[in-house]
């Protein structure tokens, strides 16, 4: 069967067609691509076209695919046992791994997404300053919990309101809302609900609805009004976690967070998420604490040593060599949209991290996006597929760079992009 096949006939079985949204190419005007293998920095569909993928299941394989360490541990692991339900050492090994690099973590509990990794986190929260509601920012993706599927209302400072059919009213109302960049509606809000805020959510790097990097004196601030104000500041790092140097935004700016989550790159691949902090408040979990979190998978074996077997590459010299491939793709695309139809088009990158853009204006929060954003975007999805470059399929979706892109890949890179 070809692409246009297999999805007529997924779309009988599975709601759209799909198991996850972006995946449908809704709005992109072309038929998904159903992959079959993916060698390196290259995928291949069904129909044996070759693309280089910028997509990289969203971030987590930054290494590439089949990456032969993770392979060969993930064999290894197999051969005893995929899944136990009870303690094993390799979630130690995992564990010991992180907190002993990361000094702003005492103790990490592992589950099986970023989703879940958030949803742990906000019940942690409330459970640990005993207070309901929580920030979070228009502009930050923290999963498709109900609490967090809620965008911005048209009244009072932080008013809220669900983004998704199925989310109450009432989720809704302890979730207060702000825009990215902007300290004093952050003070603002916290003012109107005293001593009701148990955490502020950020994504310290937002990269799921465009990338939007956040000044330092802008996160330094949230951090400050939280310890002011007795708010815990979570920073989601399912994205920029081992992405943005092996401790993520957290070390990158200097700035503590209390509870961290992680997702993507901790897995290797594999689906795993976490979330980590400071031993008085991890230990708020049962079964030490009241704060209720399990799931039958978590800790998976088999994840938990692909992970460790992915975070044992990530070095300083793994980073300065995928900043350098980085750059060289981006001074690639950059060429390449100058001279073609694409010249008003920016592309904002943070290291692996990129977006491709019609504007040239610094963009911080979603209210500064292009409103032709989506148009551009499918117009260019579709000449670089046929150019066998595979972009993450959505206008709003960023794009990611792994070790694998480096050397001859950059080269074929070249040779699609100017054929």
């Amino acid at each position: 069967m070809n692409n246009q096949e297999l999805f007529i006939k997924s779309k009988q079985y599975v709601p759209g067609g799909v198991h996850s949204p972006v995946r449908s190419f809704k709005g992109l005007h072309t038929t998904p691509k159903f992959i079959k293998e993916g060698h390196g920095a290259f995928i291949t569909d069904e129909e044996n076209k070759s693309y280089i993928d910028f997509c990289m299941s969203f971030g987590p394989l930054i290494l590439g695919h089949q990456n032969q360490t993770v392979k060969t541990k993930v064999i290894e692991a197999l051969d005893r046992g995929w899944s136990f339900g009870a303690c094993e050492k390799y979630s130690l090994e995992l564990a010991e791994y992180l907190v002993e690099r990361l000094p702003f973590i005492d103790q990490v509990r592992f589950m099986n997404s970023g989703t879940e990794a958030v949803m742990t986190a906000i019940r942690l929260a409330r459970g640990f300053t005993g207070k309901n509601k929580i920030i979070k920012f228009d502009g930050c993706y923290h999963g498709h919990m109900d609490s967090m599927l809620i965008k911005a209302g048209s009244g009072l400072a932080g008013t809220s309101t669900a983004s998704s059919a199925g989310v109450t009213p009432v989720t809704g109302q302890d979730t207060l809302i702000c825009e990215l960049g902007n300290l004093d509606k952050v003070e603002e809000i916290i003012k109107a609900h005293p001593g009701e805020i148990a955490a502020l959510f950020i994504e310290p790097l937002p990269a799921n609805n465009g990338l939007l990097p956040q000044s330092q004196e802008y996160l330094q601030g949230l951090r400050t009004l939280c310890t002011e104000n007795d708010i815990l500041l979570v920073f989601d790092e399912v994205i920029s976690g081992f992405r943005i140097g092996f401790g993520g935004m957290s070390e990158r700016t200097g700035i503590d967070p209390d509870i961290v989550t992680y997702g993507k790159i901790i897995g290797g691949g594999f689906p795993v998420g976490a979330v980590a902090g400071k031993k008085e408040i991890m230990e708020k979990l049962a079964p030490l604490g009241d704060v209720y979190q399990a799931g039958t998978l978590s800790a998976n074996p088999v994840a938990m040593v692909a992970g460790l077997a992915n975070m044992q590459q990530l070095t300083p010299k793994f980073y300065e060599d995928l900043n350098e491939t980085s750059n060289n793709i981006y001074e690639l695309l950059n060429k390449w949209l100058k001279e073609n139809n694409f010249s008003d088009y920016n592309l904002v990158n943070y290291d692996s991290l990129f977006w491709l853009v019609p504007t040239q204006e610094s963009i911080i929060n979603p209210a500064l996006i292009p409103q032709n954003l989506s148009n551009r975007f499918d117009e260019l999805f579709k000449i670089f597929l046929e150019k066998g470059i595979y972009l993450s399929p959505n206008a709003y979706e960023i794009g990611f760079v792994s070790s694998a892109h480096a050397g001859d890949t950059l080269q074929e890179l070249e040779k699609r992009l100017w054929n």
